[in-house]
This record gives C-alpha cells, sequence and structure tokens, in this order.
C-alpha cells in the first residue's frame, strides 16, 4: 500500500485501537501518518515490516500516548532501540516476549 494510501485511510480513524500491517512494505512515512493520525492507538502489530527504522517506531511511541503494545518480531531493528522505546514508554510490552531487554542500561534517551 502506497504512503498517500495509508494516510488517506488512516486520517479518517481517529479512534484506532488495534492495527495489524505485519508483513507489509509499511516505511517510516506510514508510521508517522499513524503516528500523527491515531491517538487511540493501543496495540500495532509490525512482525516482519523490514522497512521500518527506529525512527518510525520512536514517532510511533512519542506520539500515540496511548500505546500498550507493539509487535516487532522479525524486523531488523537493534535491540538498543528497543531499550530506548522503553525508556519512552517504561509500560510498554514490546513482543516477541523472548526479547529481553534492560531499561536500566541507558540512561537517555531523545524525546521528540
Amino acid at each position: 500500500m502506497p504512503h498517500g494510501d495509508v494516510f488517506e485511510q488512516v486520517s479518517r480513524a481517529r479512534s484506532l485501537q488495534h492495527l495489524n500491517i505485519g508483513g507489509t512494505f509499511i516505511t517510516d512515512e506510514s508510521l508517522y501518518a499513524i503516528a500523527t493520525s491515531c491517538p487511540q492507538l493501543k496495540a500495532i502489530n509490525l512482525w516482519s515490516c523490514r522497512h521500518v527504522t527506529e525512527s518510525g517506531l520512536i514517532a510511533l511511541v512519542n506520539q500515540c500516548h496511548k500505546l500498550e503494545s507493539i509487535n516487532v518480531w522479525g524486523m531488523r531493528i537493534p535491540v538498543e532501540c528497543f531499550i530506548g522505546l522503553l525508556s519512552i514508554r517504561p509500560a510498554l510490552c514490546i513482543k516477541p516476549k523472548g526479547l529481553h531487554l534492560n531499561v536500566t542500561r541507558v540512561s537517555a534517551w531523545p524525546v521528540v
């Protein structure tokens, strides 16, 4: 789905709480659109979204204040990024559950 299509769809979905876009070719640009248009988002499934970078994830966690769960199975994101996401939102459930993170190792993470 091209970025314009994603933006058009999510801009009308302000009450969206759960989103499954796993296995797609979604990019950071689409995540930015989701982050700014879906303030009620609680859970997002991004498994194997290999075109998403740390920047897109940080924008999502920073702007979706109700986000509780994110599935990142199969993504190419460094573990340090996930530690940073937890420093922004400590209660965030990052799946897969086998991902062991230690938030105390990160003293500060840029909040945008």
